[in-house]
């Protein structure tokens, strides 16, 4: 940062310098005056290239010493070579002098190695949050039932853990004591916590709802699923995307070929006198044929191709950030600009994440025994039952009764007993039509939703139809999407029915259900592997490795925060609507990026053979390098026009 704010309080200055030295050129000035500009440009560029130009230095030596040529070598060849020239005017040889070019190459450059290193600590710090979500102690009892702290790497396996109420498992095991409800939604997507009992397996990451258990460690911490995740993650972070390395196989191509060009120009001028250009009177052969090679460089120089794609992705990010869209880098606009696949999480993107009662059927409705149906829902804490029960609260004044017997059954439902004050005993049932069956009471009810039935002395009294709402235009978002001709897939945790359901409401037609974590990244990497560019969508933790997988991470204002950390884009007030803007935004910034390079290209095309044949001293050179730049600006600037 201090390297960059030098060189960009250095180059203002320098620039306000050149101002009288381009004036003059035209008008008339001193030499006595030029040298004292010279002179001035020589103090404010020398700490540019020495200092803040360090890095491209640094990056030129280890691409030599591994036998490539790079953009940080052309950048600190170029500024070399025009440095170098610069001083042997300022010690008295004709000529202009070109410290102000010097300067403006190394801070454009510069800049976008600052945001590149940005973007590189936002990728550590993510992982360092994800890692924290773990405990870093456990408890561990052994076989006298002595309990004692240990740390999360010195768990083995065997060992037993107590794990309480509301504590998050530590690693994966098995149930050996107690049971309950298990929140997987960390891992699984699954909005509805899982019942778990003796045998079971209980996994990293987990969150244990309301009871005490006790489990026995089958996976130590390096191989548990939450730290497979993690390490999931990481490889997904360090592996660069093709634009990437497209990028830099195209800037590697490009700094060679100026190099040859420039060193050819110098050859040809040298052996063979060309002079079709300016007067070089009182010039000697070398130095003839060095201002035309510096020339070549300078006006090659890559700022209009480096300002191309940040200037009016830069545009598109401000626009965007108006739709309440947080672009984390300007590459990521690009991607889905030109994405073929969108993946979207289902829970809390899709839908609202949130079950409420959209049907419910009372086939009697005497109080009484409306009364035993809010009771044995008062005694579960099972999102379903929080639901019908508030459902219920809305409609009716209940009274909550003693139950006796109550037992949570697997997976499934509750089930109690009731004596009124005349000593008359009644069976109560409430769950899943599974339930129903299990105790012989057969009762035929179809639906694509969630459903609770209940039951007294095995006669249904009332059935529940439970839906997750889907958001306001999500069908627009996915109707849009499909007018470009983009596939929309949709993975989620939940079951086929609750799946099949969400996605003909959208009218999507690709969709998975039962989808774990590594489910949805593997889908997402076999994706990208058919050279599909993915843009994904997603809430949740679970959502975190898919979404480090794809070529654009995109998750909802309301998201955990890891992957909130993990993503690239994030979408502030949570609406699909600033969605389908950020397709639409994107799609033109990346029009006006080509444009950007088309530009670049026949600028290129145009100035390098003029300088080559000695038409362009290095003084229109920079003026022209310049001029390059601010076309690319001034387009640039359109993006905002309606």
């Amino acid at each position: 940062f201090i390297r960059m704010m030098v060189a960009v309080i250095a180059s203002m200055n320098i620039m306000m310098l050149s101002v009288a030295k381009y004036t003059g050129f035209f008008t008339g000035i001193s030499d006595e005056v030029k040298n004292m500009i010279h002179i001035g440009e020589f103090l404010l560029s020398t700490p540019v290239l020495f200092y803040s130009g360090w890095v491209f230095f640094k990056g030129a030596y280890f691409g030599l010493k591994n036998r490539i040529i790079t953009m940080d070598f052309l950048v600190a060849f170029g500024s070399t070579l025009t440095y170098t020239y610069s001083l042997f005017i300022l010690f008295g040889a004709k000529g202009e002098s070109y410290f102000d070019s010097v300067a403006m190459i190394i801070t454009f450059v510069l800049v976008g190695k600052y945001l590149e290193v940005i973007g590189k600590k936002s990728a550590i710090d993510t992982l360092d949050k994800i890692k924290s979500s773990l405990p870093l102690e456990a408890i561990v009892v052994d076989e006298n039932n002595n309990k004692k702290l240990v740390a999360l790497n010195s768990i083995k396996i065997d060992d037993v853990i107590e794990i309480k109420a509301g504590d998050k498992i530590p690693v994966d095991g098995e149930i050996i004591k107690g049971e309950g409800f298990f929140d997987e939604s960390t891992l699984t997507g699954e909005s509805i916590p899982v019942y778990k009992k003796i045998g079971d397996i209980v996994y990293s990451g987990t969150i244990n709802s309301n009871s005490l258990i006790n489990f026995k460690v089958t996976k130590d911490f390096k191989n548990s699923t939450f730290s497979s995740i993690v390490t999931l993650l990481e490889d997904s972070l360090n592996s660069k995307p093709k634009i990437q390395t497209k990028a830099a196989q195209i800037s590697k191509g490009f700094s060679v070929t100026i190099l040859s060009v420039a060193l050819m120009t110098f050859l040809v001028w040298y052996f063979f006198g060309i002079d079709l250009g300016f007067d070089y009177t009182g010039t000697t052969q070398f130095e003839r044929s060095f201002i035309v090679a510096v020339s070549v460089i300078v006006i090659a120089c890559p700022c209009a191709l480096a300002l191309a794609t940040p200037m009016a992705s830069l545009v598109g990010i401000s626009e965007l950030a108006k739709k309440g869209l947080l672009f984390k880098e300007a590459k990521f606009i690009e991607s889905m600009a030109v994405a073929s696949s969108v993946v979207f999480d289902k829970t809390g993107t899709l839908t609202k994440g949130e079950l409420n009662v959209v049907k419910a059927r009372i086939m009697d409705d005497n109080i009484h025994k409306l009364n035993l149906l809010y009771s044995i829902l008062c005694a579960s804490t099972h999102p379903v039952s929080i639901s019908i029960k508030n459902h219920l609260k809305e409609k009716y004044e209940l009274t909550e009764k003693k139950l006796d017997n109550v037992k949570n059954i697997e997976a499934k439902g509750m089930s109690a007993a009731y004596t009124n004050i005349e000593g008359k005993t009644f069976e109560l049932l409430g769950g899943n039509l599974e339930l129903l069956k299990q105790n012989d009471i057969h009762y035929k009810f179809d639906s694509n939703k969630t459903v609770y039935l209940f039951a007294i002395n095995k006669k249904v009294i009332a059935t529940f139809e439970l839906e997750d709402e889907i958001k306001d235009n999500a069908k627009d978002l996915i109707e849009f999407l499909q007018n470009k001709n983009i596939e929309v897939i949709m993975l989620t945790g939940d079951n086929e029915n609750v799946a099949s359901n969400i996605a003909k409401q959208l009218g999507i037609k690709n969709y998975l259900s039962y989808q774990t974590p590594i489910s949805k990244a593997q889908y997402v990497k076999e994706l990208k592997s058919q050279n599909n560019v993915v843009v994904m969508v997603g809430d949740g933790v679970n959502d975190s490795v898919a979404l480090s997988s794809a070529d654009v991470a995109i998750a909802m204002g309301n998201s955990a925060d890891v992957s909130l950390a993990i993503s690239d884009v994030v979408l502030l007030n949570s609406s699909l609507k600033s969605l389908k803007d950020a397709f639409l935004i994107s799609m033109k910034t990346y029009k006006f990026i080509k444009q950007n390079l088309a530009i670049s290209l026949i600028y290129n095309t145009v100035t390098i053979p003029l300088a080559m044949a000695g038409l362009v001293i290095p003084l229109f050179a920079a003026l022209s390098m310049s001029l390059s730049s601010l076309i690319v600006v001034l387009n640039s600037l359109r993006i905002k026009m309606k």
